[in-house]
Formats: structure tokens, sequence, C-alpha cells
């Protein structure tokens, strides 16, 4: 036979490999994997030649089939040969997606009209075209439905005045988050009445024991004249506020109070200025008008 010689090879490489794996000790370890190696070659091989083998054996009894049915030979080949597709021509895929008619048909295009000699072709419009003009329409009935017929959706005024409300909401996050850097360095003096009324909550649970209730001095200093032991610019009121003065018994409410705090505090204590409660203590300290002292005015005089 045809194949019978590498068969009976193959089958003695089938047969040898595992007696040789069946002592280690034989043959060494390199040249064991190479025979795994070989034996899982050798298998396919097989399998190749096997399904050749059985492709020729189905042709054979195929033709006998045929033949039996009175087919010539000439009809057993043309059973046998495989079908070639016919390729469609160059451009017809084309012409297909633009909805053209193939150039055989040119003449039956022609619309019944010239000018100077130029034609012109009756083609139709593309497919791809009329479904892009269906779904504008689509879209189109789907938005005046959404926005001003049912109002599932916000028309642009409506969501610019959704958008500033968002963007406020954002402010007044970032501002309470700024509020909390604020120190000695960029504190400013502000008339805020929100501002001034947490500054006066802040006073009245703190600072009362030691000022009054009207700030007009207790155990501490009156803070509504022109006099200050330690500075009276905003900056002054809010570092001593901030770190204290332990040598007269003014703690210090860096710890107890958040810098917005301090600031809203100071600037409390700054718009008390000038309201000459009653019984207020005497004055103590440097005298100073608009946070200046007199010896800086004596100074920047001379």
């Amino acid at each position: 036979m045809k194949y019978q010689s590498p068969l009976i090879l193959i089958v003695l490489i089938l047969s040898v490999q595992p007696a040789l794996a069946a002592d280690d000790n034989l043959i060494p370890a390199d040249l064991m994997n190479e025979i795994g190696f070989g034996a899982i070659i050798v298998m396919l091989v097989l399998f190749i030649l096997s399904m050749l083998v059985l492709l020729r054996a189905l042709k054979a009894v195929t033709r006998i089939t045929l033949k039996a049915q009175g087919y010539t030979e000439e009809q057993i080949i043309a059973e046998l040969t495989p079908v070639k597709k016919v390729k469609k021509p160059k451009g017809e895929t084309w012409n297909k997606i633009l909805s053209l008619r193939p150039l055989s048909e040119e003449n039956e295009l022609i619309i019944a009209h010239d000018y100077d000699g130029i034609q012109e072709l009756d083609n139709p419009i593309p497919g791809w075209f009329m479904y892009l003009f269906y779904i504008t329409i689509i879209f189109a009935v789907g938005y005046i439905l959404t926005y001003h017929v049912f109002g599932f959706g916000q028309l642009q005024y409506d969501e610019y005045k959704t958008e500033m409300a968002q963007a406020d909401i954002a402010k007044q996050q970032y501002l309470s988050k700024a509020a909390n850097r604020v120190d000695e360095n960029t504190v400013k003096q502000l008339s805020d009445p929100a501002v001034l009324n947490s500054g006066h909550a802040i006073f009245k649970q703190s600072c009362v024991p030691c000022h009054g209730d009207h700030a007009q001095g207790v155990v501490g200093p009156n803070l509504t004249d022109d006099y200050w032991l330690h500075g009276g610019k905003i900056s002054d009121v809010f570092k001593t506020i901030k770190y204290g003065v332990p040598a007269k018994g003014m703690p210090t409410w860096e710890k107890q109070l958040s810098p917005k705090q301090i600031a809203d505090v100071a600037n409390y204590i700054k718009s008390l200025h000038g309201t000459n409660p009653a019984g207020a203590k005497e004055p103590q300290g440097e005298k100073e008008t608009d946070g200046i002292a007199a010896k800086d005015k004596a100074i920047a005089k001379i």
C-alpha cells in the first residue's frame, strides 16, 4: 500500500515510547522530553493522514453511487467539483448603498431634456440619506413631546436657573471652607449682618464674663472706646483673641474657636466702637482712632 511504510513506522514509535517511559533510567530526561514532543507531532500527522484517506474514500463512494444512478463521467466530475462563487461586479455594493443604478442602465435614467448638451440622470435619493431624514423626524417629535408637551426635560431658561442655583450652593460651600483659612494676616473688617450676628452669639457665650454683656469692661478692658492694650486694628483684635494674653488672664481661644468664629467675634467687637454703654470701665492702653495709635500719629507728624 501507499501509506503502509509510514503507518508501520508511526505504530512502532507509539508502541516503543510508553515502554521507554516506564523506566526513567534507560534514557536521559532531555531525550524523554523530545520523544514526548515527537509523539504529539506524530499523532497530528496521523490525524491528517487519516482525514485525507477518509476524504479519498468518501469521494470514491460518491463516484460509485453516482455512476450507479446513471450519471455520465462529465456529470460526475461536475458534481464533485466545488462550485465557485460568482464575484459581484466592482461598484455593485457601492451602488446598492447609495441606491444608484448601474452604468449599464444609464440610458433608462436620462431625463428627456438637456441644456447645451448637458443631460441629467434621474437617480433616486440614497437610502442612507432617507433613513437619516426619517431619524431626524422621529427625534423632532420626541423632542417636542419631551420638552414642550409633557415637560419631562427643562427648557433653556429653566436649565439656566437650575445651574445658577447649583453654582450658588457650590459657592457657599467654597466660602464656608475658605472662611476657615483666615488668620491675623488675611482677616478683613466686615459689616455683614450675618457675620456680626455670629460674632455677637460667640461674644455672649464666651466673652461676657470678662468684658460685660455690652463690652463695657468688667475684669477685662472696655472694648467700645478708643483705647486699646494690644492694638485696635482688626488684625490686632483677631490676634489677641486667637493667642490670648496669658500674663493678664486673657485665655487663648485658638483651640476652642475656628478661624471663622474668631474673625466673626473680632468684627463684632469692632462694630461696638463708640457705643458708649452704661457703666463703661475707664480707658486702658493707647488711644487709637481708626486703628492708628496716638504715638504713631505723633511720629508721623515729626
